[in-house]
């Protein structure tokens, strides 16, 4: 049986782990990317017979993580694969508050993760799998703040912003490959994460929407990790994935 191989970053909690864990069947090839590796994931693929890969890795440094991800794609047989998927889950709210009270090293850090991080595997992804002779889609996890600005979250908004036109532009230029990838950048919704639990505990008048997030917890608004993970991938098998290259799940 041929496999489908995806790459998944951010795949220790929330929804990222929650992909992960629907991931797990006996049809995949599944290749976690985290900052730790879960003990409970791996025997759930143990159980559900699915190849799994946990690397522990810091995306704050992505140029160390996508050597290690060209040297790995070397490895593979794309002869067994029915698809490859490369999905950039992984992401952090990073620095609230105005960009001049942060400290340059975590604007950085923020920086990498949820934009140079994403574009230097997406570069990987598509050098070494240009060749497949497989379905292949990159799937990048956006947000609604990539589309409006907010206060106090600018390192966040600009991040998602700028893989939204990563998005845009690359699917122009794989049209122009004979072996083209579908490229998708896609909000999934308002999650009850951790990264929510930050927003809501955050204080201060450098953070005048701090009491929106509170409200949308307490009126029962916010997606479980599941359910969104579920809408996800759901998404990711569309027969249309990718005619649109920016997306809202709230959209279908």
């Amino acid at each position: 049986m041929k496999k489908h191989l995806t790459i998944l970053t951010g795949a220790s909690r929330g929804m990222g782990l929650a992909m992960a864990e629907q991931l797990c069947r006996p049809d995949q090839q599944l290749l976690c990317i985290s900052r730790g590796v879960s003990a409970a994931l791996e025997t759930l693929a143990s159980q559900q017979g699915t190849e799994l890969w946990q690397w522990q890795a810091d995306l704050a440094q992505p140029h160390a993580v996508a050597d290690r991800l060209s040297q790995w794609l070397h490895t593979v047989d794309p002869t067994q694969l029915s698809s490859a998927s490369l999905i950039n889950n992984a992401g952090v709210i990073g620095h609230l508050g105005p960009i001049d009270d942060a400290a340059l090293d975590d604007l950085s850090m923020g920086l990498a993760i949820n934009l140079q991080a994403p574009v230097l595997l997406s570069a990987v992804f598509l050098k070494h799998t240009r060749a497949w002779h497989v379905p292949r889609k990159l799937l990048h996890i956006s947000s609604g703040l990539g589309r409006r600005p907010m206060a106090a979250s600018t390192l966040y908004c600009a991040g998602k912003a700028g893989l939204d036109h990563f998005a845009r532009c690359l699917a122009l230029d794989e049209a122009l490959q004979a072996n083209p990838a579908r490229v998708v950048s896609l909000a999934p919704g308002v999650i009850d994460t951790d990264m929510q639990t930050e927003l809501r505990s955050a204080t201060g008048t450098g953070f005048p929407d701090q009491t929106m997030f509170v409200q949308m917890k307490t009126s029962g608004a916010l997606t479980s990790p599941a359910e969104a993970a579920q809408r996800v991938l759901a998404y990711l098998q569309r027969p249309d994935f990718g005619d649109q290259p920016v997306a809202d799940v709230r959209d279908i």
